[in-house]
């Protein structure tokens, strides 16, 4: 199984990225995708997550209103859309597979990304 994340860089504040997490070994229609991150000192925490079916989406309270996640099943691939960045997104950002969104437990993880958000 191979997470692949990418479409990490150096950003300003107020500025957009957009994640990708590119799957494959796995059935990916039955595996909800999570992006968590984790900055310098930091410990890792989740930023969001999208169900297998896409229906269901969740987000950290630090990243509503700005983050957006979707997926397509076809292409096994999950985006994660950054928009009005600021200094404390940065950090590197990793996509993982798990059952439910809900569950702890993470199945897979992918190699991280890293985002930097400065002026």
């Amino acid at each position: 199984v191979q997470l692949q994340a990418s479409g990490g860089g150096l950003v300003q504040p107020g500025g957009s990225l957009k994640l990708s997490c590119a799957a494959s070994g796995l059935n990916f229609n039955e595996y909800a995708i999570g992006w968590f991150r984790q900055a310098p000192g930091k410990e890792r925490e989740g930023v969001s997550c999208i169900s297998a079916s896409g229906q269901s989406t969740y987000f950290a309270d630090s990243v509503k209103g700005r983050f957006t996640i979707s997926r397509d099943n076809a292409e096994k691939i999950v985006y994660l859309q950054m928009s009005g960045l600021e200094p404390d997104d940065t950090a590197v950002y990793y996509c993982a597979a798990k059952i439910l969104c809900f569950r702890d437990y993470v199945d897979w993880w992918g190699q991280g990304t890293q985002v930097t958000v400065s002026s």
